[in-house]
């Protein structure tokens, strides 16, 4: 039996992790080779495995996460006001699946974007596809959109997207035409698509941010009806880490 050739034809069905897989189990003696039906269950199981990891690969580098950074890396304690229980419920993904807002407050380096981003990366992995925002890169982005016509296929991305994360909301003024975008967006994706938001502004402050009380109202109607709010607190990380 010519396990090359074989190894060679998984390979051009592109069932890398079959070819894989076989491969090494051909390596071993022969008496320790499985039985049929326990060499495909497992031939199968690791290109199921294969195609996972590569999927997981690929929406992370379409999402574009500012931080590479995984759940457990996240330090919850009463002192941070958040708990293992919330960041557990969150990863599990009914958020996603629901279509809600996920609110992270919290003062400079209080960890809203380390936060933020493991629960993108974990999207990824629950196999959600997902975009990061910085508020700036949003705002260019929509400035940019104008320019070359690309405008509506922006929102339509934005709408369509499962996972949104806009970081660092608060930092910069909007204009009219922003505050006109933003709505439509959360309007398109309102129990539809998960978003996640960080601020340092404090929620209550988010109406005069805004500064229209028709969209403000219509805004923040739109976040707060399926919501989880995280008010992070305590000393900032970034202290801990050049201590």
């Amino acid at each position: 039996m010519n396990t090359q050739h074989t190894v060679d034809q998984l390979q051009a069905l592109k069932l890398h992790g079959m070819a894989r897989a076989y491969g090494v189990i051909t390596s071993q003696p022969v008496h320790l080779h499985p039985e049929a039906h326990e060499m495909v269950a497992m031939l199968t199981e690791a290109e199921l495995q294969s195609k996972l990891h590569y999927r997981t690969q690929l929406f992370l580098r379409l999402a574009r996460l500012r931080y590479s950074v995984l759940p457990e890396q996240i330090q919850c304690s009463a002192g941070r006001n958040l708990t293992r229980e919330q960041l557990l419920l969150l990863c599990e993904g009914a958020f996603i699946r629901n279509g809600e807002t996920v609110l992270i407050n919290g003062s400079t380096g209080s960890g809203k974007s380390f936060l933020a981003c493991a629960l993108g990366r974990q999207a990824c992995i629950l196999g959600y596809k997902t975009l990061y925002y910085s508020m700036n890169r949003f705002l260019e982005a929509l400035a940019t959109s104008k320019v070359d016509g690309s405008y509506v296929k922006l929102l339509n991305l934005l709408a369509r997207i499962p996972v949104l994360i806009f970081d660092d909301f608060g930092l910069q003024e909007l204009d009219h035409p922003a505050k006109l975008a933003l709505l439509q967006i959360l309007e398109d994706r309102y129990g539809k698509g998960a978003t996640i938001i960080t601020s340092q502004l404090p929620i209550k402050k988010w109406y005069d941010y805004i500064n229209d009380p028709t969209l403000a109202d219509a805004i923040m109607d739109r976040l707060s009806a399926r919501v989880h709010k995280i008010d992070l607190k305590g000393e900032s990380l970034r202290k801990e880490k050049t201590n």
